[in-house]
């Protein structure tokens, strides 16, 4: 298959080939091997190459099944894969090979997918950059002197380059949207509880996601059907809808009442051009009819912050502890990358009181912005501070990593504490034509209203064919 013509489809239209027969899942595999051969040097997006596994399993081809023979790639943090490293991107799990895979893993090989490879991402996934020292930098595909994001950057930097229509990704604190926003994807953060992190527990106390980044709505929409399924044991969890989210795409919203507002939750100004996106999106949505009105935030962001800090710090130091122990000796500050290390001390000094006071702060934070949206079906607001930031930018100097990373990521955590879904949408570009994603928040547990109204934009204002130059 030729690459142009690959390109032209998302994984649902890439399904609907193979199910007619005129295409067959290796030939699409080795497309997308090709192409990721022809990118990869550039970008460093796929940092394992799976192929000739693959390959044994493209022979077959799949029955039935929603996205059979569809090329896939797996984040290389969240979601194992038997017999196959599971970094987190970090030297201290180089060697870290699970036994079995996770029921997410399970869910997309029972969907058809066919995984090739992994895909890059920071130390523990605790940057909105990708640029570990084990796994090295990733590229934007839209100017590759910037990053692609974090911590899914090597999804998304994959997706935009055309290796593969979608990509498994996850989010803490903005990972599924700040790499969308910044490569030009649609990334929906599903609710809390909607992904099953089995056999693991969950995530920074709740505050992590699973699910993808991918170039259309529908494909979002068929992935999250594809993995909402309690499992056993799941400390909570949301019900599959009765209504598939994929039929949900093609329906109208109806009239929706839309907050918006052009603040950055974390950072005291935005990027001008990102503040007219968000304001243009708004109008957009007007057009289509929905109700707009400007509104303040609540909630003490401030408390909210630094309770989830003292959340991941600790979830952190109880990672690398019981490592320590399963090795027996401690890992030491030369092993893992001086942000981690700081993060890790401390943790080591978050009482269990603080812990808890912690998770209070969060809740709070939680039920003032839930008031909010007993008015508002949804909130609109920028994604990102400005557009994807240059590679290497954010480490300069480690005095100014706080004010930094919240110029790039001020408006994404917050809804990682909530539980609420969040969505970045590419509804926009800047004057030197990169990416600027506009961000849609839902009511907790109501990813439906969201995937109809991003249906709608789709739409309104078409993206997919709008592609990387690289």
């Amino acid at each position: 298959m030729r690459f142009e013509d690959y390109r032209r489809h998302d994984a649902v239209g890439l399904a609907g080939l193979v199910a007619k027969g005129e295409v067959s899942a290796a030939e699409l595999l080795e497309t997308a091997v090709a192409r990721m051969a022809q990118v990869n040097p550039s970008l460093n997006a796929v940092t394992l190459d799976l192929a000739d596994q693959a390959r044994k399993v493209a022979a077959h081809r799949p029955e039935g099944s929603p996205l059979g023979g569809v090329p896939f790639l797996l984040k290389d943090l969240g979601a194992a894969m038997a017999g196959v490293p599971t970094t987190s991107g970090s030297a201290v799990f180089k060697d870290n090979i699970p036994q079995a895979d996770s029921a997410l893993t399970t869910a997309y090989r029972r969907a058809g997918l066919v995984i090739f490879g992994k895909t890059n991402t920071p130390e523990f996934g605790l940057t909105p950059v990708t640029e570990s020292t084990l796994l090295g930098p990733c590229r934007n595909p839209w100017d590759v002197s910037r990053t692609s994001g974090g911590s899914s950057g090597g999804a998304a930097s994959a997706v935009a380059a055309g290796i593969v229509p979608a990509a498994h990704a996850s989010d803490g604190g903005g990972s599924i949207r700040i790499p969308a926003a910044a490569c030009g994807l649609f990334g929906m953060k599903p609710s809390r509880g909607r992904v099953s992190f089995a056999p693991t527990g969950e995530g920074w106390g709740g505050a992590s996601a699973q699910h993808a980044v991918t170039r259309s709505v529908r494909d979002s929409a068929i992935l999250l059907d594809i993995a909402c399924r309690p499992q056993p044991g799941d400390p909570y969890y949301l019900d599959a809808p009765s209504t598939p989210f994929v039929d949900e795409v093609g329906r109208g919203p109806g009239k929706l009442r839309i907050g918006f507002t052009t603040a950055g939750l974390a950072a005291p100004i935005l990027d001008t051009e990102v503040i007219q996106a968000v304001k243009d999106a708004a109008r957009l949505c007007e057009s289509l009819g929905h109700t707009i009105e400007e509104v303040s935030l609540p909630g003490d962001l401030a408390a909210m912050q630094f309770g989830a800090g003292n959340v991941i710090a600790a979830s952190v130091a109880a990672t690398l502890d019981a490592e320590g122990k399963r090795r027996g000796r401690p890992v030491d500050e030369g092993e893992v990358e001086p942000l981690t290390w700081i993060t890790l001390q401390r943790g080591k000094g978050v009482s269990g009181s603080d812990y808890v006071q912690g998770l209070a702060a969060i809740h709070a934070y939680g039920r003032a912005m839930a008031g909010l949206f007993a008015t508002y079906d949804v909130l609109l607001m920028a994604t990102l501070g400005g557009p994807a930031i240059p590679v290497g930018w954010l480490y300069e100097d480690l005095r100014q990593f706080a004010p930094r990373l919240f110029s790039f990521m001020p408006n994404t955590q917050a809804f990682n504490n909530t539980g609420q879904p969040a969505m970045s949408v590419p509804l926009a570009w800047n004057a030197e034509g990169l990416p600027l994603g506009l961000q849609f928040v839902g009511r907790m547990a109501d990813e439906a209203t969201l995937f109809r109204l991003a249906g709608q934009l789709e739409t309104a204002s078409p993206w997919f064919d709008r592609v990387a130059p690289l």
